[in-house]
């Protein structure tokens, strides 16, 4: 995907890594872009039925990198940083295959916006949660006060985004900020075991409740539905007489089945 984004393939389970240790996985603008890649990649794989993202080193990601953001223009800012966040993030959020998320370190501002994409989250513990975006003066960009305020609650993004209050993993399981604690060192092993067990369910019917569940909160209401609607309808013989119909220049001759 990119030097510092790896998309790679272990039979059913897909992993993306975030390999920028040094930075503390922080976000630069090829890493999104990398990201919205994978997610392309993903969605047109016939071999994932399920996904891991985590992120190497001491951090999972430290969010956006302030050396590539920090001295933007406003209307850059909203045009392309911000913009090119919310499409990466919102492609993996909307993946046909579950994403699991392994913390293996801190996620701050981004960085807990890109975890919360994903539908399952694994932490370690003593780990860091936080949106400390306005003490740098400025509101979180990808989803910090929509997608987190849906998937974690008003209540909890308050205190983090209003307050600068962090939470480690232990205090923000019973809050919904992860779904399960490790010791140090096992989150990573902890969620590839959990994306076996995802992998050997039946992948058509694990996608469908995945895209329920996304448009039931919101996240990706119309496309389900329809894409469902479909997929009925492609089932039919009247769809089939239609098509037959149209190709032979006839009138169809519907049946209701």
């Amino acid at each position: 995907m990119s030097d510092f984004v790896s998309l790679t393939f272990d039979g059913p389970i897909a992993r993306i890594a975030l390999r920028r240790a040094e930075k503390l996985n922080a976000l630069d603008r090829a890493m999104i872009d990398a990201l919205a890649d994978a997610a392309r990649v993903l969605e047109a794989s016939k071999q994932a039925r399920v996904a891991i993202l985590y992120g190497e080193g001491r951090a999972f990601c430290a969010g956006g990198d302030i050396a590539a953001w920090g001295g933007l223009p406003a209307l850059e800012m909203w045009r392309d940083w911000t913009r090119a966040g919310h499409r990466a993030f919102e492609a993996l959020a909307r993946l046909r295959v579950p994403l699991i998320v392994a913390l293996t370190g801190h996620a701050f501002g981004g960085g807990l916006e890109l975890a919360a994409v994903g539908d399952i989250r694994i932490a370690e513990t003593g780990i860091k949660l936080g949106l400390p975006e306005s003490g740098l003066g400025m509101a979180p960009g990808w989803s910090g006060t929509q997608r987190l305020v849906r998937r974690f609650g008003a209540s909890v993004v308050r205190r983090m985004a209003l307050t600068g209050r962090m939470f480690t993993a232990e205090e923000g399981l019973p809050l919904g900020l992860v779904d399960e604690v490790t010791d140090v060192g096992e989150a990573l092993s902890r969620a590839t075991a959990l994306a076996a067990d995802v992998a050997r369910r039946g992948p058509v019917a694990v996608q469908i409740v995945k895209a329920m569940i996304n448009a039931a909160e919101g996240e990706d209401r119309d496309a389900p539905i329809e894409g469902l609607a479909g997929a009925l309808t492609a089932m039919t013989e009247d769809l089939a007489e239609g098509v037959d119909a149209f190709r032979n220049r006839r009138a169809p001759s519907f049946v209701g089945r």
